[in-house]
């Protein structure tokens, strides 16, 4: 790597992967590093080119393509050039602009840098390695079991897997809304989190929502309410209980399962399940991230948050955290649990993503059927 110009840092990455998904995988997480290494971040690029041998491959239309650059990058991306070149392989190019000073102010009591580091749950994981896993067991999951993909709306993301327990005539519904900071991710690589609750007897969905910043807040809370009333609707032609709704969300999902519950166009929801979530978004709005996603409007921060608005009414909601998480995520469900009088976050084992296998046994299983039966 060296500076190509004054004041703009030229990164190279590299790939020798044949398989497009897991070379971009891999040259963009060697990417981030370098950027990382340098003080920099994915907010601080001008543009990129990927060279291969096949360019069309890795087009940014390809959803397959979208999700892995998502996983890395997130929703910060500059114009990307696809360029050929001889030989196998893939290499990434991408210029960077110079870091500015941060700011010297406080928020709740942090400075934008440790600010930055409590909100990035990602620095607790190899997020390559676990998105791989995750990939890898959702696959294996949907093999092997006869879930039915289903349309909600007319948008490519507006599709729910559902998968039936053996058995049961008119089971219970429990949804799950996948996170990724509103901006990656897929149903598909949380699929196998739905064993536990089908072994209880559950029928299990999980909805896609519109990525952001393509997809504003608010959209993505509506495409959830959307996908809850289709699941009602279709109830009977389904083989569901309308009347036994259970809501769960993970990181942003929990924002948009907390939002859903807010929303007078929601159905009756029976219990929820809010996993590590985001309630207070006015602190994002001080980072780079709160930015792409117009969360530097403060208004619309306290528009889209959960907090402070009032106690959702025939809903029995229960909140948990990963014992690993930062103190600024784990102040978040205490904060929200406090204001709708529920009980306290139950704190279980892993970080914020590995929590998620407790939805397959233990505490958190546990206190999700607690939750839906009492």
């Amino acid at each position: 790597m060296s500076a190509s110009e004054t004041n703009v840092l030229e990164l190279v990455a590299e790939s020798a992967e044949a398989d497009p998904v897991e070379a971009l995988r891999d040259a963009l997480s060697a990417l981030l590093d370098g950027m990382i290494a340098a003080g920099r971040g994915p907010h601080h690029l001008l543009e990129m080119s990927w060279a291969s041998e096949q360019p069309a491959a890795f087009h940014l239309s390809r959803h397959e393509i979208e999700l892995a650059y998502r996983e890395v990058l997130i929703g910060f991306r500059p114009p990307i050039r696809l360029l050929p070149k001889d030989g196998p392989g893939l290499t990434v190019r991408a210029r960077l602009a110079e870091p500015g000073p941060l700011p010297d102010v406080e928020v709740d009591g942090y400075g934008l840098r440790e600010l930055a580091r409590q909100y990035s749950p990602r620095l607790q994981a190899n997020m390559t390695a676990l998105f791989r896993q995750w990939s890898r067991d959702g696959a294996a999951f949907r093999a092997g079991h006869a879930g039915l993909d289903l349309a909600y709306g007319p948008g490519r993301f507006e599709t729910l897997d559902l998968y039936r327990p053996a058995g049961v005539q008119r089971a219970p519904i429990f949804i799950f809304i996948h996170g990724g900071y509103w901006q990656a991710s897929d149903k598909i690589q949380h699929a196998q989190f739905a064993q536990g609750l089908l072994d209880a007897g559950f029928a299990v969905a999980q909805p896609n929502y519109g990525l952001a910043p393509d997809t504003p807040l608010e959209a993505s809370i509506a495409q959830t309410v959307t996908s809850l009333n289709l699941l009602v609707r279709e109830a009977d032609a389904l083989g569901l209980d309308p009347t036994q709704l259970h809501l769960c969300g993970h990181s942003a999902g929990g924002h948009l399962a907390a939002m859903a519950l807010c929303d007078p166009a929601a159905p009756p929801i029976a219990s929820a399940l809010l996993l590590s979530g985001l309630y207070d978004l006015k602190p994002l709005g001080h980072l780079p991230i709160g930015r792409l996603l117009g969360l530097d409007d403060v208004e619309r921060a306290v528009r889209l948050s959960p907090l402070g608005r009032p106690r959702p009414t025939g809903t029995r909601i229960a909140f948990a955290v990963g014992e690993g998480e930062s103190e600024a995520f784990k102040r978040q469900s205490a904060m929200q649990a406090a204001s709708w009088h529920a009980p306290e976050p139950l704190i279980c084992a892993g970080h914020h993503f590995s929590m998620l296998d407790g939805l397959n046994g233990g505490a958190l299983l546990d206190l999700a059927l607690q939750t839906a039966k009492s």
